[in-house]
């Protein structure tokens, strides 16, 4: 059914909502600014979108906080508001096309991936947190019989979240539903690479009946948007996916101003550890090849770092560059592309830059390597695989966010544990061995918030995703999530005897 032709003919008549939408409303910014969203498959703009700044945000923030205080949103029974969740999920997968090709164009991904992961991985969240409302319980403490205390959530307030471009619907979606679930309101701030799906997924919620004000969403700038929620008063909390560094400037937005909660999912360098008693080494490379090249190798989680044993490294390499060859980039609108365009041109020349400092720092590249132009749009980079990486090299070291894999051979296993938390990040990690003893071992001794044993990014909505140093703290996804977006409060009764 879906052809290369019919993507494009479906592209040509797509609307691209442009605007701000606050407290229900489209809107544009006061000073008239736009910034272009761009299609890196093309390098054509595909509409000027409203670049929203402090007074957007002011505005935005008093819509969500006079929705929480006034509205019904946070005083619904929470069937009530289970309800509209699964309303919107339904509406996620009725506009199932539209969605993908919004992210598709917007940021290069191939459509099928949007269409087949990310748009039904949105709406099984949501539907997901729907469901959960009417199932958590509140506690009841052990007291003097004179006595009774009870513990409860409590929604924070007015939740500002700001989100990347790798995921733009999936992102959006793992902060907005236990946010809304809980019963905040939110002010989402999407990439400026990627506001359409954002800005949609806004409208469905309004047609799924969440009401006015309860989720505004601010396009524009980092520098402008985001530092404005970060440093503003009225923000009860913020959660971020992105880079360190900006997760950095968070936090110091928070301390700048009102100490707002602000939880970080930020960078990461992923090993990925194949010990000579993994029986499947074609699976391990297959999977090797997913971890680094899917989406373009623009994943938090990536596995960047290939650690393979030593008996084993000259025939894994082999068979890696097999599976690599099959990661070819190509039109993102074309059915048969695995994978697609880099963002936009400053990340690719990153990309690029690391590739050319890699070989100078003297790793061998096996494969790939080199900037392609397809269709006049130079914004893609083959799979790319470097081996010999030492633990000095940048390349072991610095997140690339793109298709760029590092491959060092290690001795024994405790080398391979040693030169795996050898990081400043501490995301995710994988581990492939047939040794049961040898995966508890190991998986018990990486410092990654997810290790995923003979698979690679391990993920579901039904387990916690985050991670530790300088990936950031507290948890996406699972009922764990809940913790970022309510508080709790003790309530103690004295009895009269």
């Amino acid at each position: 059914m879906y052809t290369l032709e019919f993507w494009q003919k479906r592209a040509s008549d797509l609307y691209l909502p442009a605007n701000a939408l606050i407290d229900g409303k489209p809107v544009n910014a006061q000073d008239g600014a736009t910034f272009a969203a761009i299609n890196p498959a093309t390098n054509n703009v595909l509409a000027q979108v409203s670049a929203c700044g402090q007074a957007e945000v002011d505005l935005a923030v008093a819509s969500a906080r006079r929705a929480f205080e006034q509205g019904p949103w946070a005083r619904m029974a929470p069937t009530e508001r289970k309800k509209v969740l699964l309303r919107l999920a339904e509406l996620i997968m009725a506009h199932r096309e539209e969605l993908a090709l919004l992210d598709s164009l917007n940021m290069g991904k191939p459509v099928m991936d949007a269409y087949n992961i990310d748009v039904p991985g949105s709406a099984q969240v949501f539907a997901w947190y729907g469901e959960a409302l009417d199932k958590l319980y509140d506690q009841v403490a052990p007291t003097a019989p004179h006595a009774l205390a009870t513990i409860t959530r409590e929604a924070l307030g007015v939740v500002a979240a700001v989100v990347p471009w790798n995921f733009p619907l999936d992102m959006a979606a793992w902060k907005l539903a236990p946010a809304l679930a809980a019963g905040n309101s939110v002010v989402l701030k999407p990439a400026e690479q990627s506001p359409f799906s954002a800005l949609r997924l806004a409208q469905l919620a309004l047609q799924a009946g969440v009401p006015e004000g309860v989720l505004n969403v601010v396009p524009g700038l980092g520098e402008q948007a985001g530092q404005a929620l970060g440093l503003h008063p009225d923000v009860d909390c913020l959660v971020f996916t992105g880079s360190t560094q900006v997760g950095k400037y968070f936090m110091q937005y928070s301390a700048q101003s009102n100490l707002k909660q602000v939880w970080l999912e930020c960078g990461g360098k992923s090993p990925n550890l194949v010990f000579e008693n993994c029986q499947d080494l074609d699976l391990a490379a297959e999977k090797a090849a997913f971890g680094i090249f899917f989406n373009q190798g623009e994943v938090c989680s990536a596995n960047s770092r290939l650690y393979v044993q030593r008996s084993i490294h000259d025939e894994f390499i082999e068979r890696l560059q097999a599976k690599a060859r099959q990661w070819l980039p190509g039109n993102p609108l074309d059915p048969a592309s695995r994978a697609g365009a880099i963002v936009d041109a400053g990340q690719t020349g990153r990309i690029e830059a690391a590739i050319a400092r890699a070989g100078q720092e003297g790793a061998r590249l096996i494969c790939g390597g080199r900037r392609l132009t397809i269709d006049g749009s130079d914004n893609y980079i083959e799979p790319t695989i470097f081996a010999g990486v030492d633990g000095r090299m940048s390349l072991a070291r610095e997140e690339v966010f793109g298709p760029v894999l590092a491959v060092s051979a290690f001795d024994s296993e405790e080398q391979a544990v040693r030169l795996a938390n050898d990081s400043i990040y501490g995301l995710a990690a994988s581990v492939w061995s047939d040794d049961f003893n040898q995966v508890h071992r190991v998986a018990r001794a990486l410092k990654a918030g997810t290790v995923s044993v003979n698979t690679v990014d391990a993920l579901d909505v039904t387990v916690p995703f985050g991670g530790g140093r300088q990936s950031g703290f507290g948890r996406d996804l699972s009922l764990h999530s809940f913790d970022k977006y309510s508080q709790l409060k003790t309530t103690w009764y004295q009895l009269r005897a």
